[in-house]
């Protein structure tokens, strides 16, 4: 198996590739997985020449080739104004749209303050859902004052256990086999919700109104007015 990381940290040594290193790290441990890291600031350039030109250099083009081939990606960004950096998104904006579809993804980030923790539920996992990538459960934020404390350490293994189990579980299922299966399970969905549909209308239409999904009738409906005249005092009394 493959694991990417792909960290979008600038300086040297990068907070960012740190967390990505520990959570490969800790992903390889319960996996036969090779490891490769995608550096995005050695490849600014050539992203930024994709993105007027359409055509990759040469290293992108490798980077790109890499995160699509994996059966397990890690994306590591810093957080910039409140969300991922411009880098980050831009590197996923030349990546072929069906790339990460039903590949297992677990999403990172590295800030100076825990208050832009909501940045991973924010703006990263929308991200790769609408990239239809499967996200794990469990994110990790990694603020100046986590690192060396105990919670890192324990959100890290929760993660790599998560994106473990499902490159072991899901590789080579969902881009194949498995979504036949969703496929075959809506169909079926919108099958049943048809029948019910016109079950629903035909106890609807029938002689004797019927409560829905009760099979009890319904009572018999007397006309307000019909209701006020035997209420009223009787002519000529």
């Amino acid at each position: 198996m493959r694991l990417v990381v792909v960290s979008a940290g600038l300086s040297v040594p990068s907070s960012t590739r740190l967390l990505g290193d520990r959570l490969a790290a800790a992903t390889a441990e319960r996996t036969d997985a090779e490891v490769q890291v995608v550096e995005l600031r050695d490849l600014a350039v050539e992203i930024a020449h994709h993105l007027t030109n359409g055509f990759p250099g040469p290293r992108l083009s490798s980077a790109l080739d890499a995160v699509t081939a994996a059966d397990g990606l890690i994306v590591v960004t810093p957080v910039f104004s409140a969300s991922y950096s411009g880098l980050f998104k831009s590197f996923f904006d030349v990546l072929d749209r069906d790339a990460l579809a039903g590949k297992p993804v677990l999403v990172a980030a590295t800030g100076g303050t825990a208050r832009h923790s909501l940045v991973l539920e924010h703006a990263l996992r929308p991200l790769f859902a609408y990239l239809r990538a499967i996200v794990v459960p469990t994110a990790v934020y990694a603020a100046s004052e986590d690192w060396g404390a105990e919670g890192l350490a324990g959100r890290v293994e929760r993660a790599a256990g998560e994106l473990a189990g499902l490159m072991g579980g899901l590789r080579g299922d969902l881009r194949g086999g498995a979504s036949e299966s969703v496929s075959e399970s809506v169909s079926e969905s919108v099958s049943e919700s048809a029948s019910e549909s016109e079950s629903e209308l035909t106890s609807a239409s029938s002689s004797e109104p019927v409560l829905r999904g009760t099979g009890a009738a319904l009572p018999d409906v007397v006309p307000f007015a019909q209701q006020l005249a035997a209420l009223s005092p009787s002519r000529g009394a």
